[in-house]
């Protein structure tokens, strides 16, 4: 309860830009919030898919691969499924490796979406409540130039109550949102990173088999058996 009647009586000495403020807070909030489900819901599917498909990689069965990651919306699965899809085409390594890389050009905006909104809010947050605090200013000289001497002190503390409670407010939401910008864009970034891992690992993988396959080709068992 006591709390309840900080807030209220810090909002109305705050003046109107705290309303703007505490908008931005609610919506930077709402934004991390959702940013957080997402990516923790992604990290957690990519890394299950992934060790269910590490062993069929290895051995090379691609067929169950495609019909594990096409039931699959794990980012993972999309660009396995980008890579598999040029393996029957592909002369070269580069030739997967660029299906692999257009799958991450279709996956990384999905990860990195509306997390650059915190940082412009922030700032955001910062201006305004500096424009509050400015606002509180010019009424704390007005009250000093204009009023009786007998309501210079009560007006003067109410104007400064708005410049300091504005400049508090600002920083708390440009502090809170800029450090949540951090850990989100961190947590994005090793979600990436563990992509662009597992495809080159897959590449690797898939090179190797191949050339098994061309050096048992080579040698003469392959040859008469090939012949035969």
């Amino acid at each position: 309860m006591e709390f309840y009647h900080f807030v209220v009586n810090f909002f109305r000495q705050g003046g109107i830009f705290l309303y703007p403020l505490a908008l931005i807070f609610v919506v930077g909030v709402a934004i991390s919030i959702e940013r957080f489900i997402y990516l923790t819901k992604e990290t957690f599917s990519n890394q299950r898919l992934w060790e269910q498909l590490v062993p069929l990689i290895s051995a090379g069965n691609f067929k169950q691969v495609v019909a594990i990651t096409s039931r699959s919306k794990a980012s993972i699965a999309t660009v396995l499924n980008y890579g598999i899809a040029r393996l029957p085409s592909a002369r070269r390594r580069d030739d997967i490796e660029k299906a692999m890389d257009e799958s991450m050009l279709e996956i990384i905006p999905r990860i990195e979406k509306r997390t650059h909104y915190l940082a412009s809010l922030a700032n955001i947050g910062m201006l305004t409540g500096l424009m509050g605090t400015v606002i509180g200013l010019i009424g704390a000289f007005s009250a000093i130039a204009s009023v009786n001497p007998a309501e210079k002190a009560s007006l003067l503390a109410a104007s400064i109550s708005v410049a300091m409670n504005n400049t508090a407010s600002g920083l708390l939401v440009a502090i809170t949102l800029l450090c949540t910008n951090m850990f989100i864009e961190a947590k994005a970034t090793k979600l990436i990173d563990s992509l662009e891992i597992a495809a080159v690992k897959f590449l690797n993988s898939v090179v190797e088999r191949r050339q098994d396959s061309e050096g048992e080709e080579a040698t003469p068992a392959g040859r008469t058996a090939r012949a035969g």
